[in-house]
């Protein structure tokens, strides 16, 4: 199964704080807007989005169609195939995406400790 780039997204309450403090750790600003509330930073191939009142917890973000740079994958498993199997296999969804769209989806899963996983297709 093939799910895309891989980043930790964290549930933040004041977004400048978290930015200067993983910046100690070697993280640069990769993408988002502060603005917005959201950012994501990188150090070499770890990735991390910093999510300032969009989420209620921290969750596993995977981005089927994109690589660890955010470009766009040649072929990828495209997001609702991805569920597609995940329901055969009798996974439970949080947030399912509409199958019979095209583009950009993304659904939400819980494991079995509750932390939840978003699959978020951009392309």
């Amino acid at each position: 199964m093939e799910l895309g780039a891989f980043s930790i997204s964290l549930t933040v309450k004041d977004i400048e704080a978290s930015k200067t403090f993983y910046e100690k750790f070697g993280f640069k600003v990769f993408g988002g807007n502060i603005s917005e509330n959201w950012l994501i930073l990188k150090n070499g191939d770890c990735v991390i989005g910093l999510f300032q009142g969009m989420f209620e917890k921290n969750l596993l973000t995977f981005n089927p169609g994109l690589d660890g740079n955010a470009h766009k994958l040649d072929t990828f498993t495209d997001v609702r195939e991805l569920q597609r199997q995940l329901k055969a296999q009798g996974v439970e969804f949080q947030a399912e995406t509409d199958e019979s769209t095209t583009g950009p989806a993304s659904f939400v899963v819980v494991d079995p400790d509750g932390n939840p996983i978003l699959l978020d297709q951009h392309v």
